[in-house]
């Protein structure tokens, strides 16, 4: 009684604390040009004393012109050398920071992987988008409030640089720092961040969540709730064995010492457990949505290809509200959506300052720059960041829509990652590592293909890259099989994130014969509906579209085994 009613009085206290963020937002959005402005300057004016801002001038920028003038847009590899510094303890290379937590990995547009500093700044601005969203949710939905959240968290101290910075997922370092009475509210915790098998960490997560009356299910890829759900009925029996017992199933791969660490949580729920057996029995399943009548919602990406996902959610939850996490990156949080089933949110225009470039434009050396009071609702954009914590002018290659605006700053939509990327769960795999990983697959083998597209498929239980290839290429079919392995094997170590999700979401690369000269004609329509002179014209080696394999004839789907047989269990 007495820890309830510390929960109670901590959680009013955090949602007088959400309100006060809320209202602060919300009050300005309704001057999205000054607050931008202000913030801009602000950014400028710290990092002033910064190498970076030495060799760019910005003690002389007034304006944003001066700004624009000092600074042009710029890539992640523009900022490397001034990280890499800051990598070795030299925080002044690019921060006016005192202390770097730790870098939030992400893959980046070559084999290497982008290292993005987490500052106190960057740690305040994260807390305050993600207290402004639920805010939003527990106004939608109060039934939620002071309910159990289940939320998988991945590990922060993935390495340290040489200077002892950790380096991993900022999710893992946020549920480290949380205090004791908010850890109470997450069913996970901090310590299950080690947890190195994606298989053992679903099961870890519902063997913790079942006991509890879930409010909310949180994951920023809805391919982890399928497979959650997936988790709960392949080892319903299991489950329901150690919530009676009191234990954890040795047959998953836990440390011992994490083991330990969970030991005090794993009581005895032999009325929870004769519960869950007596609707396995009545359904012939479990499904989230009957083991939890408690759940409100769940919380999830909606836009873009993941969006693919939520079709199978029905089997799972029925009609269950669905609400969007937000534009979010490990460079930051961009829109915060404040409405159930729908990918737009507003654009989080008190963390960083937002350009907009035309999407028809990217490719032009003098292209057409939009701040917040310029874009136009309905239009596509490629969306530049200047961060309080060294990125600035930096085109992370997300393409948005302005679907609307809220009272006067724009809402935005998450489309895709560019023309040059691909994405089906997160991994964002480039066009330079595709070409990259093919070369020295061809080179490995000693094979010529004249053309190829990789390209994203659909499949409800795994979803998978098709590599597309013409019947006319003089390579066998079992050449093919070896070139579509030894492929995915040098995208697995080019991109860690596609070797990430590969272990557990994602099919591995299937060949797909199209007719004679298929690649051919599909170049040229595409040529005549963009324009262009074939001299110019590049044919892509990645096409980011599920309807890629609808354009084309295929002959002959070749798998190289099935979908789950590449898969491995470590995370």
């Amino acid at each position: 009684m007495f820890r309830w009613l510390v929960r109670k009085i901590l959680a009013h206290f955090a949602k007088r604390q959400a309100r006060r963020w809320a209202q602060a937002f919300d009050q300005a959005t309704h001057a999205p040009r000054e607050v931008q402005a202000a913030l801009l300057q602000r950014i400028i004016t710290r990092a002033s004393q910064t190498q970076f801002g030495r060799e760019h001038h910005f003690s002389q920028i007034r304006t944003l012109a001066d700004f624009r003038r000092h600074l042009p847009i710029r890539r992640y590899e523009d900022f490397e050398p001034y990280i890499e510094q800051v990598k070795r303890g030299r925080l002044d290379a690019l921060l006016g920071d005192d202390r770097v937590h730790m870098f939030a990995l992400t893959s980046g547009t070559t084999a290497s992987r982008k290292f993005i500093p987490v500052t106190d700044q960057y740690l305040a601005d994260y807390r305050r988008g993600w207290t402004v969203w639920g805010w939003h949710v527990y106004q939608a939905h109060p039934h939620a409030l002071m309910r159990p959240i289940l939320q998988l968290v991945s590990d922060w101290e993935e390495f340290h640089t040489e200077a002892g910075i950790p380096c991993g997922s900022v999710s893992g370092l946020t549920a480290q720092m949380q205090g004791r009475a908010i850890r109470w509210f997450y069913c996970m915790p901090a310590c299950t961040a080690k947890i190195r098998d994606i298989q053992a960490k679903y099961y870890v997560a519902l063997r913790l969540s079942l006991p509890r009356p879930l409010g909310l299910i949180i994951s920023a890829n809805p391919s982890t709730i399928i497979n959650l759900a997936r988790t709960l009925d392949r080892y319903k029996e299991q489950l329901i064995r150690d919530l009676y017992d009191g234990t954890l199933w040795s047959g998953v791969d836990v440390p011992a010492e994490i083991r330990a660490a969970l030991r005090r949580r794993l009581r005895r729920a032999r009325r929870r457990a004769r519960e869950l057996e007596h609707i396995a029995q009545r359904t012939g399943t479990l499904r989230p949505v009957d083991v939890w009548p408690s759940l409100a919602m769940i919380g999830n990406w909606t836009g873009g290809s993941v969006g693919a996902y939520l079709r199978l959610y029905p089997r799972y939850f029925d009609n269950l509200p669905v609400r969007d996490l937000g534009l979010l990156a490990s460079e930051g949080r961009f829109s915060i959506p404040i409405e159930d089933n729908t990918s737009s949110g507003v654009l989080d225009i008190t963390s960083h300052f937002f350009e907009f470039i035309p999407v028809d434009e990217i490719e032009s050396r003098q292209p057409t720059v939009l701040t917040v009071d310029e874009v136009q609702e309905g239009r596509d954009y490629f969306l530049i960041l200047t961060t309080a914590y060294g990125l600035y002018r930096y085109n992370i290659f997300d393409v948005v829509r302005v679907t609307g605006f809220y009272h006067r700053t724009p809402m935005i939509a998450f489309l895709n990652k560019g023309s040059h990327f691909a994405s089906i769960t997160g991994e964002k795999l480039s066009a330079f590592q595709v070409s990259e990983a093919m070369r020295q697959a061809l080179g490995e083998l000693d094979l010529a293909l004249s053309n190829y597209t990789l390209a994203p498929c659909w499949d409800d239980d795994r979803p998978y890259y098709g590599l597309f290839v013409e019947k006319s290429e003089p390579v066998s079919e079992a050449d093919l099989l070896r070139l579509a392995d030894v492929l995915d094997r040098r995208l697995r170590q080019a991109n860690s994130e596609y070797e990430e999700k590969r272990k557990s979401r994602l099919g591995s690369i299937r060949v797909l014969v199209v007719a004679a000269n298929a690649l051919h004609d599909w170049d040229r329509q595409r040529l005549r509906r963009t324009g262009g002179t074939p001299e110019q014209y590049k044919h892509p080696v990645l096409v980011p579209d599920f309807s890629f394999r609808e354009q084309l004839p295929v002959v002959k789907e070749l798998a190289t085994a099935s979908p789950a047989t590449h898969a491995t269990h470590a995370e």
